[in-house]
This record gives structure tokens, sequence and C-alpha cells, in this order.
């Protein structure tokens, strides 16, 4: 999470009709699991390759019952789907699943076989009741070209400050891809004097355990307008801290006493959670309690995504005070010596070398990184006052960034673009070579998401850091809303898009303004 003001100084297509039959405002009680509907999450895909794509659903009777299993306990059969028309006379893929307690009744089909680059349409059922239907389409060849790809771009969706609008404006939009780049729910519920600035409760406690993570997700797809774009839109999703806990870094928190093996089992029941809330493919907790999360998709020759995990395996915040108690800096100065130890790392060695490895074999047009957390970095910086960073962010970890800006240069991947979440605003920034030198060369451009409804940094303070920032070229921390990209072989067009109010269930959108990135000139530049 961005930095609290207390820590600084003062349509292409029609959308498609018929996916989604959902109430605008869906409400559940603690009825009896006995004749109730088995689909109230709706249905979602993702991960697509160039013969198939990930399907998801999760059975539930009472979505939130307090022990997390949706008011379910024995295995259901489950039919699955997969359509060449919308009104499914055309059956091409099917078959037959079972959906378990242990993974809560979630299902994540991978299927096969598929012609590449096409649309298909898919559904669920299960006791004699059908699930909504979704639409989904198959990545094209690797060496086919494409003409258009059109992405939306989401982030830091906090269900009590605000409905989600921006999400059905994005389902208007039917992008071929939504990336969701982290905080798509929220471990803690408001208090106190700030519960007066919310829309809606959680009304549930903290997550800290399987069952609390599952009810935060279970809530979230209750959403009328979240249920409509995942079923438009297949998607790539990551995650950020609040899937788990804020601000946390690998195995560490910023909270005295909260680590070691409790964190890490809490750790681990948020990471089970969010794979049962995604359409990603199969993975697993191993026996250090990890998950890998990070992959690489490639759509035709057009682009190619590396979805990072910015998370995981962090090293610790910097500088960590231990005899005090302290977990580690999250705002410190050039007094703070281990910043710049080439030693940290951000992404973890590991999933370094598997980046890097991947940059070198890419050949797409575009190389986009999907990630958490802004790169390009924010000196906060004035004459007379101690430079200072906010280290949850790359800038907690610049010798690692370093590493990974030097391999851009020396590995050649076409046109990197830098997609990030987590700040609640939009940025458009220059990423250097050297972040030090506002003079060194641009290898890449970063656009970073506003929230889709938490609340924003203190744009004010912010922006009067600008002028130590030029690789900054546009800030803005007051609006909510999303991103909206268009790439072609020759350019980029990214459009920041705003919603009018988040107290608004109604709300409309328009777009704040445009950026394009031309095929080989990284940097982006008013549209």
């Amino acid at each position: 999470m961005f930095p609290p003001s207390s820590l600084l100084p003062v349509n292409r297509r029609v959308l498609l009709g018929g996916l989604v039959a959902a109430p605008l405002v869906l409400r559940f009680g603690r009825a009896p699991a006995a004749g109730a509907y088995l689909f109230p999450l709706g249905v979602a895909s993702g991960d697509p390759a160039p013969d198939g794509f990930v399907l998801w659903t999760r059975l539930a009777a009472d979505p939130l019952a307090p022990d997390g299993l949706g008011g379910l306990s024995a295995p259901i059969p489950v039919r699955w789907e997969v359509a060449a028309d919308e009104g499914f006379s055309h059956i091409v893929a099917a078959g037959e699943v079972v959906a378990e307690q242990a993974d809560a009744h979630s299902l994540h089909v991978e299927v096969a076989g598929l012609k590449p680059g096409r649309p298909y349409w898919y559904r669920f059922t299960a006791a004699g009741q059908r699930s909504p239907a979704g639409h989904a389409r198959t990545a094209p060849a690797p060496d086919a070209p494409v003409d258009l790809l059109r992405l939306g771009v989401a982030s830091c969706s906090h269900w009590e400050y605000g409905y989600f609008s921006a999400y059905g404006h994005m389902a208007d939009e039917a992008p071929d891809l939504t990336l969701f780049l982290g905080d798509y729910i929220y471990e803690y519920t408001v208090g106190g004097a700030r519960k007066a600035n919310t829309v809606r409760s959680y009304d549930l406690e903290e997550a800290t355990t399987l069952a609390g993570y599952r009810n935060r997700y279970a809530l979230h797809r209750t959403d009328a307008n979240l249920q409509r774009l995942h079923a438009v839109s297949p998607c790539l999703a990551v995650w950020d801290d609040h899937e788990v806990l804020n601000n946390y870094s690998g195995i560490w928190t910023q909270e005295p006493g909260a680590g070691g093996s409790d964190f890490l089992k809490r750790r681990a029941a948020g990471y089970k959670a969010f794979y049962e809330a995604m359409p990603i493919r199969r993975t697993r907790l191993d026996s250090r309690l990890q998950m890998p999360i990070h992959r690489r998709i490639r759509y035709g020759r057009l682009a190619e995504f590396f979805m990072l995990d910015g998370r995981q395996y962090r090293s610790r915040q910097p500088c960590v005070d231990v005899a005090g108690g302290a977990q580690g800096q999250i705002m410190t100065d050039s007094a703070c010596p281990d910043r710049l130890d080439p030693s940290r790392t951000f992404l973890g060695f590991e999933q370094e070398r598997w980046l890097y490895d991947g940059l070198a074999r890419s050949n797409a047009r575009w190389t986009i990184l999907g990630q958490d957390l802004v790169m390009a970095g924010l000196r906060f910086e004035k004459a007379g006052e101690e430079t200072r960073y906010w280290t949850d962010t790359w800038d907690g970890f610049p010798a690692a960034r370093d590493r990974l800006t030097q391999a851009l240069v020396t590995l050649k991947p076409r046109n990197p673009v830098v997609l990030s979440g987590d700040y609640h605003s939009f940025w458009t920034n220059d990423v250097k070579l050297d972040s030090r030198d506002s003079a060194s060369r641009t290898v890449a451009t970063e656009f970073v998401g506003t929230s889709i409804t938490s609340g924003g940094p203190p744009h004010d303070a912010l922006m009067s850091y600008m002028p130590s920032n030029p690789h900054i070229k546009f800030f803005e921390g007051r609006l909510r809303g999303y991103i909206s990209i268009d790439v072609t072989p020759t350019r980029m067009l990214t459009r920041y898009r705003t919603v009018s109010n988040v107290r608004d269930p109604k709300a409309t959108v328009a777009t704040l303004n445009s950026w394009v990135v031309e095929d080989g000139r990284p940097g982006a530049q008013p549209a």
C-alpha cells in the first residue's frame, strides 16, 4: 500500500449479450442448502493458450457460511461444456469433474484441444442446475499475426469503500483479456472513525484463516458487475499484499510479533483461497508453503505476457531493528544501508532467472510485464530535506530493479511495457536504466492503474515531489477507475478510465486522458 499522509510533509464491439443472468444486487442469508442455487458466484475463464483455457466456478449453497465451505460438504459431480456458438448447439468439448470439499467445491478445468484465436462459450451443470454461460477465447497460434488486442487492467477493489461499477464498465468494453494486478480482496474490515467513510461493510472479522479468506472472495464474487466481467473476458491474475496481509514481504510482516510459523500458515491460507477463487492453472502449496503463480502467456506474434509475483519471494523490508521489535522500515532514507544491498531481491532469484530466460527467448512485438507494484520509483525529495523512499515498492529493492533494467538492455525484448497496481493512482512513467539518474536511458514504459474503489494517496503532497521525479510524466491520485489498452503491431494506446463516484452504484465512466507508445520507441506520449 502507498504511504499514508502521516508519513509525508504536507466501443470496439457490442457487448456480448445474455452471458450472466444475475440481479443488480445479490444478497445471501443463512438459508439451508436444500433447494439453494449452486452457482451464486458465477463463472470465469483465464490463462488462455492456443488450444484452450482454464474454466472456473465454485459451487455454494450459502456463500458466506462461517466455516468457509459455502454450505456444502459432500462431493458433487459437475458437467462442463464448451461450445463454438452462444446457443450451445455445437458442443466441441465436454466432461465431468467432481467438486470436493477440500477445495471449497471450486473447480479448475484445463480445457485443451480447441482451435486457436477464436471465441468459445462455456457452462456448468450440477444437481440438475445450470450455471450462467461464460465467454472465453483461445490465444492465437504463437506465430499468428494479430491486428488488435484489447486489455482491461484492474487492481485494488476494497468492498467497503465503494461499489464495483468500474468492473461493469470494463465488461461493457469486452476486453480480450482482463489483468487483475493485486488486492482483488482486502483482508481487514474497516473500523473506528474510518467506518463512517465506508459504503457497505464486509461484516466479517479480519481474514486470518482459510475460511476467512474464502469468504472474502465469495462476497466479492456475489457482485453482479464483477461476475459479468469474469463471464465476458478471460483473465490473467496475480496477487499483491492484501490477499494476505498489508505490506508483508516474503515470510516477514511489518507487525511486531506477527511473523514466524504462524504467519507462514496464514500466508498459505491466503494463497490457497486465491487459487480456489481464480481461473488459473493448477498450482499447489509445496512443503515450504510456497505456491508459484508467475507464468508466461503468448498472444500470437503481437504480445507476450510475463505475470510476476512481487510478494512471495521477496527479501525482508530493509533496515530491521530486531532489538527494537521492528520488522523493517517502510519509509526510509540514505541512512538505511541495506536498501542498496545487491543480495536483496524483489522477485526472488529463481523467479528472476525464469524472467530473464523468458525475456531472452521472447520475440513478440510487445513484451508486457504484469505485476503488483510501482517499478519506476518515486523520490520523496525537496530542497533542504533528506531524500526518502517508500520501500514496499521496487524502491526498496533498487539493486534488483537495476538487474532487471540491465537485462532489458542486454536481452533486448521488443517494446517492454510494465503494467502495475497497488498505489491507488494513475502514473505514466519512463523506466530508466539507472533509477538514480533521470537523464539515463529509458528502457521501458510503465502504466500504473488507479484503484477500483480503494481510497487514493495524498495527491497534493505527492504532487509536490514531482519536480524531483522527471521520469514520472503523469500522476493523478484523486480518481478511481481502471486502464483500457489497445495493442496493435505499430502502437499501444492506453486510456485512463475514471468512474464518476464509487459511492454511486450507477456511476458513469469517462476517459481522463490517453497515452501512446510507438513500436520501437520506449516512453509514452500524450495521445
